[in-house]
């Protein structure tokens, strides 16, 4: 099958079935490539850029596993996805780190001239971020930048928003709220916006702005980023680590059990947000 939005056509991208959330087999090369595809074909996508986290929530949200299903690309953000993945007979596939992906995406940008919008973040965040980059880039078009109230907004509130966002005209939308609130804005908001391309990239915004370290290169590698991260925030990460990453191994165990087999492979679905 192939992705179809507003009658736009993507590629067809097939998926790993991950305890019935499918992950795209992708590289960053090849994400940043239909992007790049999606914007000069005026198409309407949005991105989930996954890891455990996010196929543990949608383990228990029926509505979060859809915006998923729908979404133009889930993309591997952890290296459990991508093990799973090879397992699969997927060997091409290789983390899409969302820190990583945003950099990526900046440097191909401006050759292009592509217009960024930074939502998210605390007070100032997204403006601190967009400055960081515009330097390392020079050239980079910031559309505009945005951080929304922590509590939940009107639909006359949520509408300003977008109008607001939709104004600056940008191509790509960089969402940075967090799994699995910027999955459902995303899917909310991508009626509304004739922005080609919306990217949900939580904590990027902080380490791309230089607010908090990141794991050294060979902990991503090894699959062991998340006990850095738990080390350096452990109120705020200790139950997503702990309790999801425990149900995360139990929950393929029991799906191995009952299959005797690696996960199947999905064609990507048609998508029409």
């Amino acid at each position: 099958m192939t992705l179809a939005v507003d009658g736009h056509p993507a590629a067809s991208i097939p998926r790993t079935d991950v305890l019935g959330l499918g992950v795209s087999a992708v590289d960053p090369a090849m994400t940043v490539q239909t992007i790049g595809q999606w914007i000069a074909g005026g198409a309407r996508q949005y991105v989930c850029v996954t890891g455990v986290h996010g196929v543990m929530e949608s383990q228990q949200d029926a509505e979060l596993l859809e915006i998923h299903a729908r979404a133009g690309l889930v993309v591997p953000d952890g290296m459990p996805l991508v093990w799973l993945s090879h397992l699969a007979g997927r060997a091409q596939v290789r983390r899409v780190y969302g820190p990583d992906l945003m950099l990526d995406t900046c440097a191909q940008s401006v050759a292009h001239g592509w217009r960024h919008y930074f939502f998210g973040g605390m007070p100032g965040v997204a403006e601190r971020l967009a400055g960081v980059l515009s330097v390392r880039f020079p050239g980079l078009v910031v559309a505009g930048t945005g951080c929304p109230p922590f509590a939940q907004r009107s639909d006359e509130e949520f509408a300003a928003e977008l109008a607001t966002i939709e104004a600056t005209r940008p191509d790509i939308v960089w969402v940075g709220l967090s799994t699995p609130k910027q999955e459902r804005w995303m899917a909310r908001a991508r009626p509304h916006l004739s922005a080609p391309v919306l990217l949900g990239v939580g904590a990027a915004f902080d380490f791309n702005a230089g607010l908090k370290r990141q794991a050294p290169r060979w902990m991503q590698g090894a699959g062991l980023e998340w006990l850095f991260r738990l080390a350096t925030e452990p109120r705020r990460l200790g139950r997503r680590y702990l309790v999801n990453n425990s149900r995360f191994v139990w929950s393929l165990a029991r799906q191995s059990l009952r299959s005797r087999a690696t996960p199947p492979l999905l064609a990507s679905p048609d998508v029409d947000p």
